[in-house]
């Protein structure tokens, strides 16, 4: 059976809470408080980009100080976010948006996507658009936090996400993942089982090939200075420590000019 080749995250949805099942998300919302709270006086319209399935928003959501709307480019994983914001009876906003595209009338106190999300913008013409969108829908002083994988960490990286498996109700997924260092592109290809509930065959098969781009701090540093945005901070991984050319992972820290 040649496997159906799918728009990223839509076969995957229902498998990504278990492709994600390490990542500690309430810690991740404390990071994200945390920046917030000490870079903004008092933040409270929070817009997440890139939302997934949704966990992050609804961890930051038990926090109680902060109305928080969520969007996502894939509406498989917008109907999963729904779902759990039901069972959890959370009022976090969800709906499908592309963030090249914001389309939103309303101003937000923080915007912030996360867990490279940037990454999947292969063009610096794309992550300055991305940019130049969120800016224009901040209030005066409000934040945009980010977050960019670099080469160190898909040279890290690639070959334990290589031939990873995993499993979710009637789903199974095998990932196939590898880097090129030239290029900087980082390809993840995953071929998604669904399985008969009452027998365990195999009755489709999908497949779905991710590809980001790996961004050095310097190139990202190049591209902000091409914005409006004043740089408040790039932090290295979950701490508030000075990011450096060195880092695997760096979370950016914008603050829109309080004069737009």
């Amino acid at each position: 059976m040649n496997p159906e080749r799918k728009e990223i995250y839509t076969s995957l949805a229902p498998l990504y809470d278990t492709l994600m099942g390490d990542v500690d998300y309430e810690s991740w919302a404390d990071f994200i408080d945390e920046i917030m709270q000490t870079h903004h006086f008092d933040p409270i319209e929070i817009l997440e980009l890139a939302c997934g399935t949704g966990s992050l928003a609804l961890s930051l959501a038990e926090l109680e100080c902060y109305t928080i709307t969520a969007t996502d480019l894939s509406p498989s994983m917008v109907d999963v976010a729904r779902g759990k914001a039901a069972e959890f009876e959370s009022d976090v906003n969800f709906f499908p948006m592309n963030y090249l595209n914001i389309n939103l009338q309303k101003k937000f106190d923080c915007i912030y996507t996360v867990f490279d999300s940037v990454n999947y913008l292969k063009k610096k013409s794309e992550v300055k658009l991305f940019l130049e969108n969120s800016y224009k829908i901040l209030k005066p002083g409000g934040l945009l936090i980010f977050d960019f994988s670099t080469p160190k960490n898909s040279l890290q990286s690639v070959d334990y996400l290589n031939n990873e498996e995993g499993d979710a109700g009637r789903f199974r997924y095998l990932r196939s993942s590898r880097y090129d260092a030239k290029e900087k592109i980082h390809y993840n290809e995953f071929e998604i089982d669904e399985l008969d509930e009452q027998t365990g065959k195999v009755i489709n098969t999908f497949r779905e090939v991710h590809t980001q781009r790996a961004y050095s701090l310097n190139e990202m540093l190049l591209i902000v200075e091409q914005t409006p945005y004043h740089q408040v901070a790039k932090y290295d991984g979950f701490d508030l420590i000075d990011a450096d050319e060195n880092s695997a992972r760096v979370t950016m820290v914008l603050k829109c000019q309080t004069q737009q």
